[in-house]
């Protein structure tokens, strides 16, 4: 048995980010990872034109600034070289191929028991560990709905960690369905490329620009969020009309509101909104089923398609493997505590960037976990 004082599960930016910040402490640790690289959703399942949503000031890990030539909104490739650098200057080195199969707290010992399958060697390894931080994220395991008749669709279905751009669907007849940034952004990709692009929205939405956002961020500090709120819609409503008429619709509640008390972040425009208008991109509401390679709609039309892609987001599986924890963590692997407080559970147990904050989340995290084991030394 391998013995640690910390085991951290996941080696995507959180994991990443607490190993940085116990390095800083000097304090050992061991870090799984079920691919075989670090950051595998950016590294291998991310679209091409993907950028961080955000400015790099809200975006950065600990203990290390983005390079002073990135611009503010960073892209897929420059946050990968990022990530490659910060491994490389924490000396991190990731246990490769580790699927955990549980993990489970022994009161005898007062130590963490977790048990992880090597993918290469079929074995299962059996670690020890004084602290458990679970670091798996909240994009772990790609979601898509069941829905009625979708296995007679005679074309691709794809979910969108399988999309790369869009030049492959050029005149092709192309449904996304979620309207999240994804979504909206590979909406946006499909049409510059050529693509008849439908986009499903079942839900109201909240569409701010990258400056409304930023600028959102910065306030939000110094006053209330119901006055942050009512400027953000009043400029949204200024810059991007009623877009009612094309079948989006605003909800009651305040984007930064509903950011704060669901996790629900507003969409990023980076051009979407101005597609839509043009009508370059068609607005459809839920499906009730498909028939072949028809989809029909909860409006009652009908439409053809050749390809959809699914970007209805991810589930977690730690309830799977985390056994023993009715505190921290919630049936989905998001905390159920309450910020500023959610990253600390008991018996040694941490989960770093599972509170729907982001990577400024995921970063502070680190930082308050590393400190807190440090107390504890």
């Amino acid at each position: 048995m391998q013995k640690e004082q910390v085991i951290i599960v996941g080696a995507g930016p959180s994991g990443l980010a607490m190993a940085a910040c116990l390095n800083h402490h000097s304090i050992p640790y061991i870090i799984l990872e079920r691919e075989d690289c670090i950051a595998s959703l950016w590294k291998k399942y991310a679209y091409d034109r993907l950028h961080l949503h955000l400015d790099k000031q809200f975006c950065v890990l600990p203990h290390m600034p983005f390079p002073d030539s990135y611009p503010r909104f960073v892209s897929r490739q420059q946050f990968v070289s990022y990530l490659d650098d910060y491994v490389s200057r924490f000396k991190i080195s990731p246990l490769y191929r580790r699927t955990v199969e549980s993990a489970e707290f022994d009161g005898e010992t007062g130590k963490w028991i977790v048990k992880a399958r090597n993918l290469g060697s079929g074995e299962v390894e059996e670690l020890e560990g004084r602290f458990l931080v679970v670091a798996s994220g909240e994009t772990s395991d790609p979601f898509t709905p069941v829905i009625e008749g979708l296995n007679t669709f005679p074309g691709d279905v794809l979910h969108s960690t399988r999309f790369r751009n869009g030049k492959a669907f050029q005149n092709q007849k192309v449904l996304v369905v979620g309207s999240g940034n994804s979504g909206m952004e590979i909406a946006f990709d499909l049409a510059n490329h050529g693509a008849q692009t439908s986009l499903v929205v079942r839900s109201p939405v909240h569409i701010l620009s990258r400056d409304m956002i930023y600028l959102g961020l910065i306030l939000v500090k110094y006053i209330r969020v119901n006055l942050v709120d009512s400027l953000m819609v009043m400029l949204s409503k200024l810059v991007y009309g009623d877009l009612s008429k094309y079948g989006i619709y605003r909800p009651k509640e305040g984007p930064f509101f509903m950011k704060a008390a669901y996790g629900k972040y507003p969409i990023t425009d980076i051009g979407t909104c101005k597609k839509i208008k043009s009508q370059e991109i068609r607005v459809l509401p839920s499906i009730c089923s498909i028939r072949g390679n028809e989809v029909v709609f909860e409006n009652g039309t009908t439409h053809p398609f050749d390809t959809i892609v699914f970007c209805t987001g991810f589930k977690r599986s730690t309830n799977v493997w985390l056994k023993g924890d009715d505190y921290l963590l919630n049936d989905d692997g998001i905390s159920k505590l309450s910020f500023p407080n959610h990253w600390k559970g008991k018996n040694g147990l941490y989960c770093v960037g599972l509170s729907r904050r982001g990577l400024y989340g995921a970063a502070s995290d680190a930082l308050n976990i590393a400190d807190d084991i440090n107390s504890l030394q």
